[in-house]
């Protein structure tokens, strides 16, 4: 059984020094991923209502939490493009979380088409910059999407996504309109989200081997965040990483993850978008046309 790994990248720091810790804690356990970069400023200081429920000084450190505010926010993708290519020399698929990871977070929900296409363009460039070759895949920074974000995501030419949060891979389809790129939806609770509930860091893992134990049929997506499970919360990621494969799950990116799919046979689902106020994420929704079943004409 495959468990697919999605690790979003928001920082410099994060780009730097816990995204390559998380590279050798997978290599150690004969793990891969998917990890999905910020590739344009460093603007988490303004949106630090966005970060986890953590210790986000530990996490994050000083310079992080105060980029794009009282500091200039650092190109990510010029100052880390050295530690995100050695990343993906390691065997690890490289996506895209978004150029403007702030800037998509706060303007995605109510954006236009045009500047949904720019801001996805001009990732898509970046990216090609860094790595010399097009992006492949990418996945929205906390699964906020807008309808023309998804149709984008067939127009560039991506071969899969994990915008979403859902119970297993399926077509997603926008006001009746099928889009042909398949969503890897996240399956399984994060480890932020069981520690903001109060759980301590071994109960949380505990709790997300527990939810791991009977799995939808083509395996989990996990999300983490490399300034989360690549920094303070290491030890718990490496236990969850034992805890998988005592389960017999292989840990893969989701390039892997997808490569079983029978593309053809995934089910069509409405997506519920979220509204243009907060931050709540994409989710998978019913299966299209299966909600209008046995409904009087």
């Amino acid at each position: 059984m495959k468990l697919g790994l999605r690790i979003e990248v928001a920082t410099l720091r994060g780009t730097r020094e816990a995204a390559p810790r998380l590279a050798a804690a997978l290599k150690a356990a004969g793990a891969g991923a998917t990890f999905l970069f910020s590739l344009g400023p460093d603007h988490t200081g303004r949106a630090l209502g966005s970060l986890p429920h953590v210790p986000r000084l530990k996490c994050y450190g000083p310079v992080a939490l105060a980029s794009g505010t009282l500091l200039p926010g650092a190109d990510i993708g010029r100052r880390g493009r050295r530690a995100m290519r050695a990343v993906s020399a390691e065997g690890h698929e490289a996506g895209i979380l978004a150029y403007d990871r702030v800037g998509w977070l706060k303007r995605i929900g109510s954006a236009d088409e045009a500047w949904t296409a720019a801001a996805m363009g001009r990732a898509r460039e970046r990216y090609e910059e860094i790595f010399g070759a097009a992006a492949l895949t990418q996945g929205a920074p906390g699964w906020r999407m807008n309808r023309y974000a998804f149709r984008y995501t067939q127009r560039l030419g991506f071969r899969h996504c994990s915008d979403t949060r859902g119970t297993g891979p399926f077509i997603p389809v926008i006001r009746g309109e099928i889009v042909a790129c398949p969503q890897l939806p996240t399956t399984l609770p994060t480890l932020e989200e069981l520690l903001a509930e109060g759980d301590a860091p071994d109960n949380a893992v505990r709790r997300l081997l527990e939810a791991s134990r009977d799995p939808p049929p083509a395996g989990h997506v996990y999300a983490l965040r490399a300034e989360v499970e690549g920094t303070v919360f290491a030890p718990a990621f490496a236990a969850l990483l034992a805890g998988w494969s005592a389960l017999g799950y292989s840990v893969v990116s989701l390039h892997d993850y997808a490569a079983g799919l029978d593309l053809a046979r995934l089910p069509r689902r409405d997506v519920a978008l979220p509204s243009g106020k907060g931050m709540e994420a994409t989710t998978e929704g019913e299966e299209f046309l299966l909600g209008a079943a046995g409904r009087d004409p």
